[in-house]
């Protein structure tokens, strides 16, 4: 891998692609923190350590962020929705456009499996800023919410009953679509686990406007015929664990005659999208978001 030079900003080609394998691993449980460790000694090659080495692929927020906190364009604020069957309550992050006038479509933003990170909260401003209600709710609300730290929200997540989040997200749709402020059309994007929820919500939401998984798990190729929804789907090129189901998914989406459309970004890693890691890929992650407002803007923004 290339030498990591402090300030430096990576990108995927600075490491071996073994390395990357096994911090997707790593990111998503497969490998404990140690185990990375152990494997990724081999890289760490003039004086750089295996701890730097995979310090280095954390996230760095703060580089990242496109849109403040405080952006005086933006109205935001903390709900708590209820959610009695599932984990009995979620809080969700609320951004819109400060000088909006009536309703407006919405778009519920689902995390990775950290839970409402500051990226997701950048990801929910940008899309608040094209003239949405974005609304991102937080799985990690019953165990305190988004600790502040990638591995203790990863261990986190992994505490969770998935059954009542998947619940808890359902109810999040439900909260939001029936906003005063919200035209009814409602739309969702999610990025790796949030894309495998937005792949669930549209099995079960006959009336979700538009789905926009990013390198999500499929559902069972059964769960086809029961989405309504039409669907823009991401892929990274370089990504097996994702893109191994996607033909039997693929087929069954055909047979169920679902309006969809793939698209593959060769040579980019899983979380490509993501601009606060080595992974991302600039030219893919802004042709992926043209797409996805683009997507967005044919569904809901047409009230017939």
């Amino acid at each position: 891998m290339t030498p990591i030079t402090p300030g430096s900003r990576l990108t995927a080609a600075d490491f071996d692609q073994e390395l990357l394998i096994l911090f997707d691993a790593y990111v998503h449980g497969d490998m404990d923190r140690r185990g990375f460790l152990q494997r990724a000694e081999k890289f760490a090659k003039g004086g750089v350590t295996a701890a730097a080495i995979l310090a280095s692929l954390q996230p760095n927020f703060a580089a990242a962020q496109i849109v403040p906190k405080d952006d005086s364009r933006l109205k935001t604020e903390t709900v708590t929705v209820s959610s009695p069957d599932g984990s009995g309550s979620i809080k969700a992050y609320v951004a819109k456009p400060a000088n909006a006038t009536g309703k407006l479509p919405a778009v519920l933003v689902i995390h990775e499996n950290r839970g409402l990170n500051p990226h997701i909260e950048d990801i929910t401003r940008r899309i608040a800023l094209d003239g949405y209600i974005a609304f991102a709710p937080d799985a990690l609300t019953a165990l305190g919410g988004y600790p502040g730290d990638e591995d203790k929200a990863r261990a986190e997540f992994a505490k969770l009953d998935q059954a009542k989040i998947r619940t808890d997200f359902l109810a999040s749709y439900a909260a939001l679509k029936a906003r005063s402020d919200v035209t009814g059309k409602v739309g969702a994007v999610g990025f790796c686990y949030g894309g495998g929820m937005v792949h669930f919500l549209s099995t079960r939401l006959p009336d979700l406007a538009a789905g926009v998984p990013f390198y999500g798990n499929h559902p069972a190729a059964e769960e086809a015929a029961k989405v309504k929804a039409p669907l823009q789907i991401h892929f990274a090129g370089i990504d097996e664990r994702i893109n191994a189901a996607w033909p039997a998914y693929e087929a069954a989406l055909k047979a169920a005659n679902v309006n969809h459309v793939a698209h593959i970004y060769p040579n980019t890693q899983h979380g490509f999208n993501n601009d606060t890691t080595p992974r991302f890929d600039a030219a893919a992650a802004k042709l992926a978001w043209e797409r996805t407002m683009g997507f967005f803007g044919q569904h809901l923004r047409q009230l017939s």
